[in-house]
C-alpha cells in the first residue's frame, strides 16, 4: 500500500488468535532495518533489547561470543508477536483490506496473467482477482500444494528431538541468551522482556507438555545450565508452555507464475540459528521489491529472479543453522565417533578466533 498497490490480506484465523500466538524473538540487523523502512519499527526502537554477543557452554565451563567486535552488528531481541501487532496497527492506519476467519481453499490460473483463489467465510465461498499472490500461509498452508509437484522438489530432514520450551515469569538468567550442550541435552535461556523469559530443553519428539509440570522443567532446565547461570535463576509461573518438532524443510522453487511463497510456506530451518522469522522477512523484501519493480517498471527481471534471490540466502542460513543444531544436541541415533566430533566442533568454537567470527557474522544476520 506504502507503493500505491493495492493488497487484500486473507488470514484462516481471528485477530485474537493470530496475536496469541507465542513465537521467535531474535531479529538481525537486517531484519529491523526492514521494519524501519515499512514505517512500522518506533515502538520496537523504544522498547527492543539489544545483544551485542551470545554466551554458549557445556558441563564445565562457557564462553561469550562478541557479535559487534566480529561481525559489527548486534541482534535485537523483540517478540514476533509485537511485530505482527505493529504490523496490524499500520495496516489499520491505511485502512487496509484485512479479511479475517477466511482460509483459502483453492488457488488458480497462476500460469496465466489472471490468477484467483477462492476461500471459505461464514456466510459461504468467495472469489478473489488478482494480478499476483503471495503464499505467506505456512508449512501447512494450501499454497505451496498449487505448485505442481512436476515444477518442486522438495527437500526435508526430521530430527529425533524437539524443544519443551515454556514462557515464564521470571526475570531472564542473563543478559544475553545462553545456550548449552550439557550431557543431559540441550538448553537455551532467551527473553522476551527484562521481566518475561523464554526457556527450551530438549526433550525426544514424541513427549506431551503436559506431562511436564512447571516443577520438573525448571529441575530439568537448572541441571542442563553452565554452572554460574543455574545458580543465578530465578523460576516463576509458566504463561506459555508447548514442543516444537525440529525439522529442516525447503521447497526447491518460491516462485510458479504468478504464485509466490514466503516465509514457512517455502522453507523451515530448526530454531537453533533463530533465523525463521529472519527469513521469512528476507523473502518478503525480495518479494516485495520485485512486485514493486513491476508495478511501477513494468519490469519482470526482480520476479524471475526471485526464487534463486530467496533460496540462496535459505540455503546459507541452513547450514549454519543445521551445523549449529547437530553441535549443540544430544543425537540418541549418533554413534561415539559422530559424538566426539561434535565435542571437537564445540572446541574449536570455543578456541579459534576465525570460527567465532564465522558465528558472529551468521547468526547476526547474512547481507541480502
Amino acid at each position: 500500500m506504502r507503493h500505491g498497490i493495492s493488497t487484500v490480506l486473507l488470514e484462516k484465523h481471528t485477530r485474537q488468535h493470530v496475536l496469541s500466538r507465542v513465537r521467535a524473538g531474535v531479529l538481525e540487523s537486517g531484519t529491523v532495518h526492514e521494519l524501519r523502512d515499512a514505517g512500522v519499527a518506533q515502538r520496537l526502537d523504544r522498547e527492543r533489547i539489544e545483544h551485542g554477543g551470545v554466551c554458549l557452554g557445556d558441563d564445565n565451563t562457557d564462553f561469550r561470543i562478541d557479535f559487534r567486535e566480529l561481525s559489527g552488528r548486534p541482534v535485537t531481541v523483540y517478540g514476533q508477536t509485537e511485530i505482527t501487532r505493529d504490523l496490524y496497527e499500520a495496516l489499520d492506519r491505511d485502512c487496509a483490506d484485512i479479511r479475517h476467519e477466511c482460509p483459502v481453499v483453492e488457488i488458480g490460473n497462476v500460469e496465466t496473467t489472471q490468477p484467483h483463489l477462492l476461500y471459505r467465510t461464514r456466510t459461504g465461498a468467495c472469489r478473489l482477482d488478482a494480478d499476483f499472490i503471495v503464499a505467506c500461509d505456512g508449512y501447512h498452508g494450501v499454497g505451496r500444494r498449487f505448485v505442481p509437484t512436476s515444477h518442486r522438489t522438495e527437500f526435508e530432514r526430521r530430527l529425533p528431538y524437539g524443544w519443551l520450551g515454556i514462557l515464564a515469569e521470571a526475570p531472564p538468567v542473563h543478559h544475553e541468551l545462553v545456550y548449552s550442550r550439557s550431557s543431559r541435552g540441550f538448553a537455551l535461556a532467551s527473553m522476551r522482556s527484562q521481566q518475561l523469559s523464554r526457556y527450551y530443553i530438549q526433550v525426544p519428539r514424541q513427549h506431551d507438555p503436559k506431562d511436564w509440570s512447571d516443577q520438573a522443567f525448571w529441575k530439568e532446565f537448572r541441571r542442563r545450565l553452565p554452572g554460574r547461570f543455574a545458580d543465578r535463576l530465578q523460576t516463576g509461573p509458566s504463561i506459555e508452555k508447548s514442543i516444537a518438532n525440529l525439522r529442516a524443510f525447503v521447497c526447491g522453487t518460491l516462485r510458479f507464475g504468478r504464485l509466490l511463497l514466503c516465509g514457512d510456506a517455502g522453507h523451515i530451518v530448526p530454531p537453533t540459528g533463530a533465523k525463521g522469522l529472519n527469513l521469512a522477512v528476507s523473502d518478503v523484501h525480495y518479494a516485495s521489491n520485485a512486485l514493486v519493480q513491476y508495478f511501477h517498471h513494468g519490469d519482470l527481471q526482480g520476479l524471475d529472479s526471485y526464487s534463486r534471490k530467496a533460496l540462496d540466502r535459505v540455503w546459507l542460513a541452513m547450514r549454519f543453522s543445521w551445523w549449529m543444531t547437530r553441535m549443540l544436541h544430544l543425537d540418541p541415533q549418533s554413534d561415539g565417533f559422530e559424538s566426539q566430533l561434535r565435542s571437537a566442533e564445540f572446541l574449536h568454537l570455543r578456541r579459534a578466533p576465525g570460527a567465532q567470527g564465522m558465528f558472529a557474522e551468521n547468526y547476526a544476520g547474512l547481507p541480502y
